[in-house]
């Protein structure tokens, strides 16, 4: 390699735009971790999570599939980025950036040397790290002990402010503008894709008004019919949508690397009778669930409850999963929290300040009376004495039975309010 060829470099390129954090909620996360990296006689900690990233820094990465990191030290905190991204990770985060470039395999960890010297121990996510990364670190940094921090960094994030809060209700509310302007489309005979494009339109309309000078970038729509609906990440496709389909929509903004996910059951035209009791069903459950969100109740408390409750449905064969998670950052793969979810094998305890989905799904086989896929998803803040739920959009046989002859205005002016 010749002496032309860089291996680092700082692109601080133009202007920080605006962020939804003030410095005193960035401070704060940043003491947090610094109090644990003293407490348990830590140096320095990489994270390389895209999660823990935006969540210490305020960049979110896509990562162009190379390495991603951020060293946060006792007195500073940098991230590192590939140089593919020119200027976005220093405009987008809170503190200093070094961006690396691809002359050499290993400029990532050239970049990370530079960042970690004198440093013995240092904590990593060992959630996130593979077998052949960890050999690259260990290799990279010789002598210096590596202690896991991805455990203690989650609960850390697990626990959102109240700035937090406030954009997850901003998220919320472009969720339910994105989901009014899906059903103004629906129709028999409209393709999925085409619902789909009117409620990312809307959607990256609604996020830019609100947000000027945002990256536009993991905000997902997902509108299935018929047999499309039996799971939950479907891609939307080509299908035209039939009379008496039983239709699922997703819409889930994301905000600054938050996600805030709405999802809801339709029905095009009819539901027939088979349908409309799983439905409402499957809707009692995700009441009796919305009730039991409330601090100092156990995840595992509340699955149980649920589960017992759709054995009395004579559901529980038909439920995909568990019941809710955490929402907040989420990863490039859309993965929350898990140590927080509301499954059997959960035991965290609800505390104020969480954020939880509350999203129990069915899918009855094909061939089946009532077949195909049914979640509701609403979202949950926990309290000091219960839980406010920030989702707001109309759910069940009573308003989302869609024809094509309803007097859908009052849509029309929530959209046209939302734009």
């Amino acid at each position: 390699m010749t002496h032309d060829m860089l291996h680092v470099m700082e692109w601080h390129n133009g202007e920080k735009p605006p962020s939804p954090f003030s410095d005193l909620e960035m401070w704060r996360r940043h003491d947090d971790v610094r109090q644990w990296m003293a407490a348990n006689d830590v140096d320095a900690g990489l994270f390389t999570s895209s999660q823990a990233i935006a969540y210490y820094s305020g960049w979110f990465c896509g990562g162009s599939g190379r390495k991603c990191g951020m060293v946060v030290s006792s007195t500073a905190a940098t991230t590192i980025s590939p140089a593919i991204d020119g200027g976005q990770p220093w405009r987008q985060g809170f503190h200093d950036n070094i961006s690396y470039t691809d002359w050499r395999r290993d400029n990532f960890f050239y970049a990370l040397r530079q960042l970690t010297q004198r440093v013995g121990r240092l904590a990593i996510e060992m959630d996130h790290v593979t077998v052949k990364f960890l050999q690259q670190l260990e290799s990279a940094l010789p002598g210096v002990d590596f202690v896991d921090v991805g455990q203690a960094s989650m609960w850390m994030r697990s626990i959102k402010s109240v700035e937090e809060h406030d954009l997850l209700r901003a998220g919320a509310r472009i969720a339910a503008q994105s989901a009014t302007a899906a059903l103004e489309l629906i129709v028999p005979g409209v393709l999925e894709y085409e619902v789909g494009l009117a409620a990312s339109a809307s959607m990256y309309r609604a996020i830019a008004a609100t947000f000027p000078g945002i990256a536009l970038m993991g905000c997902n729509v997902l509108f299935q019919s018929g047999i499309h609906t039996d799971g939950s990440h479907n891609p939307t496709t080509d299908k035209r949508v039939q009379p008496d389909d039983v239709l699922s929509l997703t819409c889930a903004p994301m905000l600054f690397g938050y996600s805030s996910t709405l999802q809801r059951t339709l029905f095009c035209e009819h539901a027939d009778n088979a349908s409309l009791v799983i439905w409402q069903k499957n809707l009692t459950v995700h009441q009796r669930a919305l009730d039991l969100i409330r601090p100092g109740v156990l995840c595992s408390d509340i699955a149980r409850e649920l589960s017992d409750l759709d054995r009395q449905c004579d559901l529980l064969k038909c439920r995909l999963g568990g019941y809710g998670q955490t929402i907040g950052l989420q990863s490039n793969s859309l993965g929350g929290e898990l140590e927080v979810a509301i499954r059997e094998d959960c035991f965290a305890e609800l505390r104020p300040g969480m954020v939880i989905s509350v999203d129990p799904m069915l899918m009855v086989p094909d061939g089946t009376p009532g077949a195909g896929g049914y979640r509701d998803t609403d979202i949950m803040i926990v309290t000091e004495t219960g839980a406010e739920r920030i989702t707001v959009f109309s759910q069940g046989p009573n308003d989302n039975i869609i024809c094509a002859h309803t007097d859908r205005e009052n849509g029309r002016q929530q959209l046209k309010m939302g734009r």
